[in-house]
């Protein structure tokens, strides 16, 4: 038994004309028929008398009569609600990111996007790389911007951008007076790290670089957020490596200064299922890739 055939016994039992039923219903008469009988086959009884003359309701058939009208309700309710959830999602886009994205992303493409999508909700979730990962294969971010590259089967990863480190130290540090620090100086010196919970990749940016140039860094600080980080230079705990977006936040009493040899990049990918193609993912990775030239296939572009 298939919804059809509800709908075609309800056209039958209000019309009680098999004619006027099929015009209805936009099919022959002989198929319409035969649908009744099947339908009466597959409940058992017989929900139609049928002379020549009149068609009638049997007892049972007017009971079936009103659970299928319920029946067929329930199920265009369904339909409703299954698309109302589908416009809102539409209309929803959640976006995981790491620091970097809300200075170096954002600013050029959420304004645009509200201008032309007014609409359209945005929700910003700043988490770490893991936990954007976690909550996009299970459908509770639609993008992420990380420090990892998560192409698989059903993750689509992108390269947005790539980002020097910058190496920061106290105004009054001894290492401040020189124009360009021997890398050999930042052995055993003060340092604060970012943590490896909240930032994996520069924490262990930091980490490969001071091993590849046999330095030994005396890791005093181990931060939760950049801020802390930052702040943590500015009182005099020690240096850090931080990527470079973080210049405007820095203070008076912080100076930035090169190295003899050059700090590692780190790179920002945008992340996002294969198979979601929504509008409002659609829309901001149109402009994601106007501005930052990104080479992303999406089958709404081609």
């Amino acid at each position: 038994m298939e919804l059809r055939h509800l709908r075609y016994f309800i056209t039958v039992a209000e019309e009680l004309n098999f004619s006027k039923a099929a015009l209805k219903l936009y099919t022959a008469q002989p198929s319409l028929s035969q649908q009744i009988k099947d339908l009466e086959e597959d409940v058992g009884v017989k929900l139609l008398n049928r002379t020549k003359r009149k068609v009638e309701l049997t007892e049972e058939g007017a009971v079936f009569l009103e659970q299928a009208r319920l029946t067929l309700a329930q199920a265009d309710k369904a339909v409703a609600m299954a698309r109302q959830v589908s416009q809102a999602k539409q209309q929803m886009l959640r976006i995981g990111f790491v620091p970097v994205a809300e200075m170096k992303i954002f600013p050029y493409i959420l304004p645009n996007l509200r201008v032309q999508n007014p609409d359209l909700k945005i929700e910003l979730l700043s988490l770490n790389n893991n936990e954007q990962m976690r909550l996009l294969k299970k459908g509770d971010l639609d993008l992420t911007f990380t420090r990892h590259n998560f192409n698989s089967d059903e993750i689509e990863s992108q390269f947005v951008i790539r980002e020097p480190l910058i190496f920061i130290l106290p105004k009054d540090h001894p290492l401040a007076k020189y124009e360009r620090i021997p890398v050999k100086a930042l052995n055993g010196i003060d340092f604060i790290i970012p943590s490896a919970e909240q930032s994996h990749t520069l924490h262990h940016a930091i980490l490969d670089f001071a091993k590849a140039n046999n330095v030994e860094l005396n890791i005093v600080q181990k931060a939760d957020n950049i801020l802390f980080n930052i702040n943590s230079i500015g009182i005099g705990l020690g240096c850090t490596i931080l990527p470079g977006y973080i210049v405007p936040l820095t203070m008076d009493n912080t100076v930035i200064r090169p190295l003899d040899v050059e700090l590692p990049y780190l790179d920002l990918y945008v992340s996002y299922h294969k198979n979601n193609k929504s509008y409002a993912v659609t829309k901001f990775l149109e402009l994601l890739t106007r501005v930052f030239y990104l080479d992303i296939n999406r089958d709404e572009q081609d």
